[in-house]
């Protein structure tokens, strides 16, 4: 199905920002979105997930990495219901339900996306929580890979209670790699459930986690980005063992790998259909940290900012 219309834009509803800075400077604006390009679909979204990405680039934080043009609209992961396609689509139509991620532009009534990054939403899937997957599956599957951990593995995951540590517990179970996970006194119970061991973070640290591994540990993810690298480095034995998504000036002073996105499309199908397995199977959970309005995007940044979340903070749009 070709694109009805045309090479004209669609007025959409959005919240963005004009400068670098706090939560002040989101706002709800109106942008003009292009029709969709070759290989492009447009979607009207329904939810999108909020990730730490989305107030480090709107801060300024990322500038290196993630520069923007202004006006600009996070938002890197929707879940929604396609209304046009651009040339050279064949495998989405108008009315699909649809997740997957996104090139920024989710905290918006429409956004463009890539047709090759998105799959089908199973129709028992909420909106809610298949906008809180694209994500985090990505980043978990990838992180993985890139780790190189396998069966018979023990992995030290910090920060495994959000919204990429949940996820990436339940992929790591699959595969019969042994997770310890630093999080919250308040989120050991949830940890255990998803079959993790779970360890408190700060002083002592190093101690619990001998204390849970004393064959060591063969791998170390860092999902939270707290300082935790030289020690994660110890423990593991080297930092070719260490990989962290959440602290990149720090990898470079310890000499560990940091990733960022900057192969996703490479994992996103293959990770998405793993978690869509997953919930198939009845064995996937997707705890919401919390389900805001779009138009609460400000306080749902400053929430994600302060960290400490059981799951992901997802915007519910339309």
């Amino acid at each position: 199905m070709s694109n009805p219309s045309g090479t004209r834009t669609l007025p959409t509803k959005a919240i963005g920002f004009a400068e670098h800075g706090g939560v002040d400077v989101l706002r709800p604006i109106g942008i003009e979105l292009p029709a969709p390009g070759p290989g492009q679909v447009r979607i009207a979204v329904r939810a999108v997930g909020v990730n730490p990405l989305d107030h480090k680039v709107r801060s300024g934080a990322l500038t290196a990495l993630f520069p923007v043009t202004f006006p600009a609209v996070v938002g890197y992961e929707v879940a929604g219901v396609v209304e046009s396609v651009g040339e050279g689509v064949t495998e989405w139509r108008t009315g699909d339900e649809v997740l997957g991620a996104v090139h920024g532009g989710g905290y918006a009534e429409h956004v463009l996306a890539e047709a090759g990054r998105l799959v089908r939403k199973p129709a028992a899937l909420g909106w809610a929580q298949a906008a809180a997957i694209p994500v985090a599956a990505e980043t978990s599957w990838r992180s993985l890979d890139l780790l190189g951990a396998e069966s018979g593995h023990t992995l030290l995951v910090h920060g495994a209670a959000g919204g990429v540590g949940t996820v990436l517990l339940q992929f790591a179970r699959a595969r019969g790699i042994r997770v310890i996970g630093t999080a919250s006194e308040a989120n050991h119970a949830f940890l255990r459930e998803l079959g993790a061991v779970p360890v408190a973070y700060g002083e002592g640290l190093a101690e619990r986690v001998r204390a849970a591994a004393p064959g060591g540990v063969d791998r170390v993810l860092d999902a939270a980005g707290t300082g935790v690298l030289a020690l994660s480095v110890e423990l593991a034995g080297g930092a070719e063992r260490v990989l962290t998504i959440a602290d990149w000036q720090g990898a470079e002073q310890h000499g560990v790998r940091f990733t960022g996105g900057e192969a996703t499309a490479t994992y996103d199908r293959p990770a998405l259909n793993g978690a869509l397995g997953l919930f198939a199977a009845g064995a996937l959970a997707l705890p919401l940290h919390r389900v805001r309005p779009l138009a609460e995007a400000a306080e749902a940044q400053a929430e994600s900012a302060r960290g400490h979340l059981r799951g992901k903070i997802v915007l519910m749009v339309s």
